[in-house]
């Protein structure tokens, strides 16, 4: 039995300069199993074999996409007989969303050196919380996909430009966002796009059981059932609402600024906003002709006919490494 099973991916970005590091840390604490992957798609077998060593924690050590691939195995695959032990995740990759939920911020040794700590001194039990994830199901026969952040509409299509046109030049990742940003706003303001710029809007039907439903061309659409990301919302818990967190904002310049306004104020969800809409719940049908998705890092598609359903699951643990 392992104390700790890391999953590393050497293809995500942090892992280029890091990965050395990790390894070495590994070879001298032989009560961490670490298993290597070179694409996603070895992450299925990985976590078979992970579950072999009966690990009390599995950490994961890669960008938000091979957390959400890894969730996906844990929870889906059965391989723990459906009780999964808790799972950390190093800061690392490009955006760190998740890490950054749970606590894990900077060196990804010392959050290692951390976990392997809380283990050894039988403290698990004071940072393991739960949080639900959202499972993604496109249609098919495909099992459902799970993670933790989902962006859509304009939002997903300003990320796809930034993945596709920004980062091949090289820039570092906080320039690279800063420029996608203001490109992307630039084209919101004066309705432009498409060519150098993001391309247009894309209209959009987002419906939820019980709250039901909105149409239009959105700016930004998240779904999330990440705490440290909306923060600034204040949410009502109650028969209307719902372990997702949906935001969408209306394409309008005014909506925007709105939103904006309304987050740096800290009174995002406490009153109604024109163009600004901000519900919970448990099922969000997203549905549209061309309308992208991005959950952590894999992109999916809403076509005429193939809505694409968000459902989120039961509590599962995961571990805080905050102090």
């Amino acid at each position: 039995m392992a104390s700790v099973a890391l999953l590393s991916n050497p293809r995500s970005t942090g892992n280029r300069s890091q990965l050395p590091r990790v390894r070495e840390f590994c070879a001298a604490h032989p009560d961490i199993f670490h298993y290597e992957v070179e694409d996603v798609a070895q992450i299925g077998e990985a976590i078979r074999t992970i579950a072999m060593v009966s690990p009390r924690v599995v950490a994961i050590n890669g960008g938000d996409g091979t957390v959400q691939a890894a969730l996906t195995e844990l929870y889906s695959g059965g391989h723990f007989g459906g009780s999964p032990p808790p799972v950390a995740v190093l800061p690392n990759g490009k955006t760190n969303l998740i890490a950054l939920d749970l606590g894990a911020e900077g060196d990804p040794i010392k959050a290692l050196q951390r976990v392997l700590d809380l283990v050894q001194a039988g403290e698990l039990g004071d940072h393991v919380i739960q949080r639900q994830l959202i499972a993604l199901d496109s249609g098919g026969d495909a099992r459902p996909v799970l993670g933790m952040f989902l962006g859509g509409a304009y939002l997903a299509d300003v990320m796809l430009y930034c993945r596709n046109r920004i980062y091949p030049l090289g820039l570092p990742n906080g320039i690279s966002h800063f420029l996608a940003a203001v490109l992307g706003l630039f084209a919101i303001i004066f309705g432009v796009g498409g060519g150098r710029l993001p391309p247009k809007p894309e209209p959009m039907t987002v419906s939820l059981i019980r709250q039901g439903e909105f149409k239009g061309k959105f700016s930004l659409l998240i779904v999330t059932t990440l705490e440290k990301l909306l923060l600034s919302i204040r949410t009502n818990d109650g028969p209307g609402g719902g372990h997702m967190k949906l935001l969408a904002t209306d394409t309008s310049v005014g909506a925007l600024f709105r939103m904006l306004g309304a987050t740096w104020r800290g009174t995002l969800g406490q009153k109604k906003l024109e163009g600004v809409h901000f519900q919970q719940g448990d099922e969000i049908r997203i549905e549209g002709a061309r309308s992208n998705v991005i959950l952590d890092g894999e992109i999916f598609q809403a076509k005429n006919g193939m809505p694409i359903i968000l459902t989120s699951t039961q509590p599962v643990p995961f571990l805080r490494l905050a102090a």
